[in-house]
C-alpha cells in the first residue's frame, strides 16, 4: 500500500454521506470526557466527519476547531455542529498556528493518516502540556452473533485490530509520551434499515461495484432476519476504544515557542480564567473564524 492509498480509501465515505451520518453510532460521555478531560479546553478535531464526536465535545463546553478533508462530510458537520468551527482540510497540514490548543482529537481516523507528515503537524500545534486522543468505536466481539456479523461485513469489522494496529506509529513517535489507553462500552440500537445503513457507510463496501454492493447488503440483511427483531430492533454493542499521549514538550530547544506560550496564558488570565477560542491572543487558528 503506497502513501496515498489509505487517504484515498478514506475519502470514498463522500459518496454514500447519508447513510454514513444516519448509520454511524455516537460516543458515550464518559469516553468524551476521558478524551479531553473534565475542564472546558481549545480542541482540534482532525477527521471530523459528520460531527457526531465535535457535537459532543461542544456539549461538554469546548472550543472546537473540526477539520475534514471531505467536502460532502463537512456540509453536514457545519449544519449539525454550528457552535464549532469548521475547515475543510487534512491531519498532514493543519492550518492552525504552533502551539494553539490544548487537545487534538481524532475519532475512527487515524489509521487513515499519512502518520509521519501528520504527528509532527498534531506536535506542533498542541501546547506544553497539551495532548493528542484517538478514539474507535469497534463491536464488542465476545457476543457470538456480534461476531458472526462482524464477519458479515468485513473490513474493519472483522479486524479492528488492524484500526487499533496504527497507535503503534503514536507509540514509537519521539514527539509524545506514554499511551494510556482505555476502553468504554455502550450499545446503538439498530433496526433493519438503519444497519443497513451502517453497512453501506463502511469504506470497503461503498468501493464495491452495485451489484456486488447489493449482494454483500443482501447477505447482511438476510443475517439480521434471522438474528434480528424486525421492525423492533436490537443492541448492538460496542467497545469505544480510546488512547491519549502527553506532547513532549519542545520549548527549552525553542524559547520563541515558550514565549507564545506564556502569552497566550497571560491573555486567558486577562479574559479571567474563560475559555479562549484564541481571538483574544495572537495565537489564532489560520482561516478557523
Amino acid at each position: 500500500m503506497n502513501d496515498q492509498e489509505p487517504i484515498a480509501h478514506a475519502r470514498s465515505f463522500g459518496s454514500m454521506v447519508a447513510a454514513y451520518d444516519r448509520g454511524r453510532p455516537g460516543y458515550p460521555t464518559s469516553a468524551v470526557t476521558w478524551l479531553t478531560g473534565d475542564d472546558p479546553m481549545i480542541v482540534l478535531e482532525l477527521g471530523a466527519g459528520t460531527g457526531r464526536l465535535t457535537s459532543a465535545l461542544v456539549e461538554q463546553g469546548h472550543a472546537v476547531h473540526a477539520t475534514e478533508p471531505d467536502a460532502s462530510l463537512l456540509d453536514v458537520l457545519r449544519e449539525r455542529v454550528p457552535g464549532a468551527s469548521a475547515r475543510r482540510c487534512g491531519a498532514e497540514k493543519i492550518p492552525a498556528n504552533d502551539h494553539s490548543v490544548d487537545v487534538v482529537v481524532v475519532a475512527q481516523a487515524f489509521h487513515w493518516f499519512d502518520h509521519a507528515r501528520a504527528l509532527p503537524e498534531i506536535a506542533r500545534v498542541l501546547k506544553p502540556g497539551g495532548h493528542l486522543a484517538l478514539v474507535w468505536n469497534l463491536f464488542d466481539q465476545r457476543i457470538p452473533w456480534v461476531k458472526r456479523l462482524s464477519a458479515q461485513i468485513g473490513g474493519v469489522d472483522a479486524k479492528g485490530t488492524d484500526a487499533l494496529a496504527s497507535t503503534s506509529f503514536l507509540e514509537d513517535s519521539p514527539l509524545f509520551g506514554e499511551v494510556d489507553a482505555h476502553s468504554f462500552q455502550h450499545w446503538q440500537h439498530i433496526n433493519r434499515h438503519s444497519l443497513g445503513e451502517l453497512v453501506e457507510s463502511r469504506s470497503h463496501i461503498a468501493e464495491l461495484d452495485p451489484p456486488e454492493r447489493e449482494t454483500k447488503l443482501a447477505q447482511i440483511l438476510s443475517f439480521y432476519d434471522d438474528f434480528g427483531r424486525g421492525s423492533v430492533g436490537m443492541e448492538l454493542p460496542y467497545f469505544a476504544h480510546c488512547y491519549r499521549a502527553e506532547v513532549i514538550d519542545q520549548t527549552e530547544q525553542r524559547p520563541e515557542a515558550a514565549d507564545a506560550a506564556d502569552k497566550s496564558t497571560a491573555a486567558g488570565a486577562a479574559a479571567g480564567g474563560k475559555i479562549s477560542d484564541g481571538s483574544d491572543t495572537d495565537m489564532l487558528l489560520i482561516d478557523f473564524r
